[in-house]
């Protein structure tokens, strides 16, 4: 396989410039207005506030699943309109068959800890 963009070798630097926390989900709402299935996901990030995302996540998970979980997201990327509601950070996940599965913490750390 050659290398590509996906698998070049970036810099301690390069990683240390995304800023990737844990956060606990707050609220979750229907995103009718989404071209594909999504959630409104509003998570607590600690220090670095609440902050609000659209979530292509439906297929494997309901609002009363997601609320109070710890996830893991991108929180330093430019805002993105989505339709009518601003995207404020990246929920992460894994693409699968099924659905996106979302990113979390093995165990509870403090809202707004940084990956390391």
């Amino acid at each position: 396989m050659s290398e590509t963009q996906d698998t070049a070798e970036i810099s301690w630097a390069d990683f240390e410039k995304v800023l990737i926390v844990a956060g606990t989900v707050v609220r979750v709402e229907p995103f009718p207005e989404a071209r594909k299935p999504a959630w409104k996901v509003w998570v607590d990030f600690g220090p670095y506030g609440e902050k609000k995302t659209s979530a292509q996540i439906v297929a494997l998970y309901r609002p009363e699943e997601l609320v109070g979980r710890q996830i893991v997201g991108v929180i330093n990327f430019p805002e993105k309109q989505v339709g009518p509601f601003r995207s404020q950070f990246l929920l992460t996940g894994f693409p699968t068959e099924e659905g996106v599965v979302i990113t979390t913490v093995e165990r509870p750390v403090p809202n707004g800890t940084r990956l390391a």
